[in-house]
């Protein structure tokens, strides 16, 4: 009798083998953090819907019949001005997407379609720009809002706010006006169209960059406490995270209504990555892969 040498898996098959379990095990801790992330929001919003009993009975359990309750939602909107610090949180947030993405645009266009000597020095501004937090002039534009007279309003707000996030803006947006070809642009200009009809033809084509540029904008501008509590503090024009951060002092021993406004803080913003998640991460992506 003869033996018969064992076979072996064909090279293709082992590398599928290993590729499988490779994108397995990645996958497998994407959805435990996503989990780490996620848990700890489920629970603020299942809590705010229990009362007092209930979260400390049970914080991890659904409401139940003797444990739900909306009375830390009616304290919110009875107990301060909730639906005043949306609107002026909506205010300046809006505002400063439209004028980030405006100048940015305009500025990152003007950068990489006309080479001027100062070009370089420029972007190396807005380079620093992004590198240096705007927290470390906040005495300097105290003294500037205060000259302009407008300390304590959204105006102050939004003119730091696009001022901040319009370096970043730029260095995104530049990215992608640098990947619009070339010849299309030199037809569009061979056929008569002025420089701003180019920029209309080049701005479908960036869309993605400008999705992401009023993502990252919006983060920092609807959670920033800094500047609100200096710049606008008043409660005309407080904004939602301040209005919460108010709302930790006055209702300390209320955990249901404390839980209900950080819910309601954090609800534009859950919206926001539900709705644009796939723009957003394509566009940050691309942006900073070209």
């Amino acid at each position: 009798m003869t033996a018969t040498a064992p076979t072996r898996a064909p090279r293709g098959d082992r590398v599928r083998g290993s590729e499988r379990g490779t994108a397995f095990a990645v996958h497998g801790l994407l959805i435990v953090f996503a989990i780490i992330a996620i848990a700890p929001i489920l629970v603020v919003v299942i809590n705010s819907f229990k009362t007092t009993m209930g979260i400390f009975g049970a914080p991890f359990a659904l409401p139940g019949a003797d444990t739900f309750t909306l009375q830390g939602y009616l304290d919110v909107f009875t107990g301060g001005d909730f639906v005043t610090n949306y609107r002026n949180s909506a205010v300046v947030t809006a505002v400063t997407i439209a004028l980030t993405v405006a100048l940015g645009t305009a500025a990152a266009w003007a950068i990489v379609e006309y080479k001027v000597r100062i070009s370089p020095l420029i972007t190396g501004f807005f380079i620093v720009g992004i590198m240096l937090p705007i927290r470390l002039g906040t005495v300097p534009l105290l003294k500037t809002m205060v000259s302009w007279n407008l300390i304590d309003t959204l105006p102050a707000l939004i003119l730091i706010y696009t001022a901040m996030q319009l370096p970043l803006a730029v260095a995104l947006m530049m990215t992608y006006f640098r990947s619009v070809p070339t010849e299309l642009k030199e037809a569009a200009r061979m056929d008569g169209a002025n420089e701003f009809r180019v920029l209309g033809i080049a701005i479908p084509l960036v869309r993605p960059g400008i999705a992401a540029v009023a993502s990252i904008t919006m983060l920092p501008v609807w959670n920033d406490l800094w500047f609100p509590l200096i710049f606008a503090p008043s409660k005309q024009n407080q904004t939602v995270t301040l209005g919460v951060q108010q709302f930790v002092g006055q209702f300390q021993s209320n955990y249901p209504a404390l839980l209900a406004a950080l819910t309601l803080g954090a609800i534009p913003l859950i919206v926001l990555f539900t709705v644009l998640s796939r723009q957003f991460i394509q566009g940050l992506s691309a942006g900073y892969g070209k």
